[in-house]
């Protein structure tokens, strides 16, 4: 893509013209090769050798939400990376994750970056969570060819609603579909395993540090159920990515909170391997 006239040395008439608040929009009327879902799909099915991401989990409590993801990376029956990332500062009020194709999901999670930086530039103001949830949406839609031939990217947007004063939790299908979701949500290979975890340890009026433990909980039991999810790693000091948003912000938890979270997780395995159960009324 030219940066600019070679003519003029000034930038193409494009980039000084009024436009509309989509950077996704503007990128595919510029360069809309440069769009992650614009790429030729390949012509057969893409293989497991490409490194895939999950498991990703969210909880809401009464100041926010939660989210957290383990750091697995696999490749069919190999694991790729141990220490990926795959939960993401979307903006100040927002959180967004990704389980499926990792190169791909990475792209998709900076275009809603940019995205969401480019609207708030041009308006002056944020961009509500709905608005925010709409958009990624239409991002995940641009990935269809791609996700037919196996190249499937699936995020987990969790934010505070300015307007409703609490947090929430949006999760999507591989087509673009948008769902909300209440209480808590889990996605990815292991999601089945987190989600009963997380069923059976939320409850309403959970504190932020509370809602960081139920979800690396779940984790736990999702990485012993699953085998594309890894679990907390004491001896390399790996732990999940965990991070909080509130009225105050996003917050990601610094490795030395996560690992003490962690490493009491594990001490209480130790006398009971299938964690805390949930008390019957």
């Amino acid at each position: 893509m030219a940066s600019h006239d070679s003519q003029s040395g000034r930038l193409p008439g494009v980039f000084s013209s009024p436009g509309v608040s989509s950077f996704a929009e503007f990128l595919g009327s510029y360069s809309p090769d440069r769009l992650p879902g614009r790429r030729t799909p390949p012509a057969v099915a893409a293989g497991e050798e490409i490194p895939h991401g999950t498991t990703i989990v969210a909880v809401a409590f009464p100041q926010g939400v939660v989210m957290a993801g383990d750091r697995r990376a696999t490749a069919g029956n190999v694991i790729a990376q141990r220490d990926v990332e795959k939960v993401f500062r979307a903006d100040e009020l927002s959180a967004v994750a990704i389980a499926g194709t990792a190169g791909i999901g990475l792209e998709i999670v900076r275009l809603f970056q940019v995205e969401l930086e480019h609207y708030e530039k041009l308006e002056g103001r944020t961009l509500s969570l709905e608005g925010k949830a709409n958009r990624l949406a239409a991002l995940i839609r641009g990935n269809l060819g791609m996700a037919m031939q196996g190249l499937v990217v699936v995020p987990l947007l969790a934010g505070f609603d300015e307007e409703r004063a609490g947090g929430r939790i949006f999760s999507y299908d591989a087509a673009g579909g948008r769902y909300e979701e209440r209480d808590f949500h889990s996605i990815g290979s292991g999601s089945v395993f987190a989600r009963g975890a997380l069923k059976k340890l939320w409850r309403p009026g959970l504190s932020a540090e509370d809602a960081a433990l139920v979800c690396v909980q779940a984790l736990y039991d999702a990485a012993d159920d699953d085998s594309a999810t890894g679990g907390p790693d004491l001896i390399r000091r790996i732990f999940p990515v965990v991070a909080e948003v509130t009225a105050d912000g996003f917050r990601r938890l610094p490795d030395e909170e996560v690992g003490a979270v962690a490493q009491s997780v594990v001490d209480g395995r130790f006398d009971s391997p299938g964690g805390p159960t949930a008390p019957l009324r």
